[in-house]
């Protein structure tokens, strides 16, 4: 029977290289997850269409929960800064189910994920390279996705330093390409080069202007959406300088500098494109998918293809910054008891979870072949299903704050609002936002796919959770998971396996 873990245990931690990323390169991390040039791209002509001119409100509004859950992440970070994130905060607040269907929940999100940016990064590959048959055909997609998601889990291994150079490149060149093409809409909206462009208006950021709440609701949850990601500071934090304070303001920092971002650049595009559904109007169903390839040509000109570069490094770079934090959400929980412990081997000379990182790659490709070969419709299903999970143990996180801090709450004001009232009000609408998605998924008309009678999103979002609990129990059936369900090797009291020097 294992034992709680000792001090010596503590000191040595889980094995990762420590003293990695600072608060730059951690930031750089977080935005890389989110994918903001491909995730704004994606989403904003959707938004529109939901909400008219009122999008850059839904951008602030829905960063509201991202903000109380960063302060709920900041707070647990600092009293226990390991890589488990969720799943050690949950177990530690709640007890081992809700600490192991946390960790399930961010894993369920990211493979999800990663079939997504996986194919826009293969999409775009072939688009940059003017082949447009190949980036039409699925087979070849599909074939390409998976090589740029073996390469991508290859550099995962070989360590977080050189993932952080190539993210540093790659997130400067998509952060230029955002920031110019709203510099040119700008520009150009000014010109008159377009007679459709339009004049910016203090209303499109008034909420009374809002004429629908289904509507404002759907533009919300994709807005969340795009957010989803800066949370990986936080997975990575054992590896930062100062893994206490550090991974925290970076997520802070993420947060802040999309917000900026997505509610600049999209009040530039509206400017510039209007709202018809005609020729560029973002309410033109043809230019939905992909707002900034329908206006590449117009504001880029023959420099167009450095935008479909951008959206396939944003991909791209999304695509490794996913593996990263859920390889060692698996490393946590199987140091703890959780997994097998197969999945806590860290390779030798580069410092890494390889079976973990290995692990996350070869399930990201099996997913997406296989939902490749069963519909692309349930691929793109899954991918919107994708949002309760991410709420979900969005909501753990802020509520395992709100308990866990609980008789620390009346010693400031500091701990009262960040402890308590922020995760609250974080956790309360993140959960409204996990049962209204629900809700609206069982609808046959929402999405592509309708599967035992209703939507396909629900089934696949609510079966890929309810699959954690089947797993769950089998992991119990195990005798070497003993410790964990009986509350030994995590508990309140445990102390957790992270360096106690950096």
């Amino acid at each position: 029977m294992s034992s709680l873990p000792t001090a010596e245990h503590a000191s040595q931690g889980k094995g990762l290289q420590t003293n990695t990323l600072g608060v730059f390169g951690s930031t750089v991390i977080g935005l890389a997850s989110t994918a903001p040039l491909y995730s704004l791209a994606a989403t904003l002509g959707y938004v529109i269409l939901a909400v008219g001119a009122q999008a850059p409100l839904v951008f602030l509004i829905a960063a509201v929960p991202m903000i109380f859950a960063a302060f709920a992440y900041q707070e647990l970070n600092r009293k226990m800064p390991d890589c488990g994130t969720t799943f050690v905060w949950g177990a530690k607040a709640f007890g081992p189910v809700t600490g192991w269907i946390g960790g399930w929940a961010i894993a369920v999100a990211s493979v999800m994920v990663l079939a997504n940016v996986s194919e826009i990064s293969a999409r775009y590959f072939w688009y940059l390279l003017g082949m447009t048959e190949f980036a039409e055909s699925q087979t070849t997609v599909v074939i390409t996705a998976v090589v740029f998601l073996a390469v991508m889990t290859g550099i995962s291994i070989l360590g977080l330093q050189i993932g952080e150079r190539l993210q540093m490149v790659m997130m400067i060149f998509q952060v230029g390409a955002l920031v110019a093409f709203g510099v040119l809409a700008l520009s150009q909206a000014a010109s008159g080069a377009n007679p459709d462009s339009v004049s910016f208006s203090w209303s499109w950021l008034n909420p009374a202007e809002l004429t629908s709440w289904s509507g404002f609701m759907q533009a919300v949850l994709l807005a969340l959406f795009i957010y989803w990601g800066w949370d990986t500071c936080l997975a990575l934090n054992e590896e930062t300088k100062n893994p206490k304070k550090t991974p925290g303001r970076a997520a802070l920092a993420t947060i802040v500098i999309l917000i900026v971002l997505y509610v600049g650049v999209s009040i530039a595009v509206m400017m510039f494109a209007g709202f018809g559904d005609t020729n560029f109007g973002l309410t033109n169903p043809d230019n939905l998918d992909d707002v900034f390839t329908v206006l590449r040509d117009v504001l880029f000109g023959p420099w167009g293809w450095l935008l479909i570069l951008a959206v396939m490094l944003s991909a791209a770079s999304s695509t490794q910054t996913t593996i990263l934090p859920t390889a060692r959400g698996t490393l946590s929980m199987s140091v703890y008891k959780a997994l097998p412990s197969k999945f806590s081997e860290i390779h030798p000379k580069f410092k890494t979870p390889w079976f973990s990182t290995l692990t996350m790659g070869i399930a990201a490709i099996v997913y997406y072949v296989g939902m490749s070969l069963l519909s692309t419709d349930m691929l793109a299903d899954s991918l919107s299903s994708m949002g309760l999970a991410i709420a979900l143990y969005y909501a753990i996180t802020c509520f395992s704050a709100l308990w866990y801090f609980r008789k620390t709450l009346r010693e400031s004001a500091r701990n009262l609002w960040l402890r308590g009232i922020f995760p609250l009000l974080g956790g309360l609408m993140l959960t409204y936002a996990f049962i209204q998605s629900a809700l609206d998924m069982i609808n046959v008309d929402y999405g592509y796919t309708v599967l035992l009678g209703i939507g396909g999103s629900f089934v696949i979002g609510i079966g890929a959770i309810l699959l954690g609990y089947v797993l769950m129990a089998l992991w119990w059936l195990n005798p070497a998971s003993r410790p964990f369900f009986k509350k030994q090797s995590l508990n309140r009291d445990t102390e957790i396996l992270v360096p106690d020097e950096y």
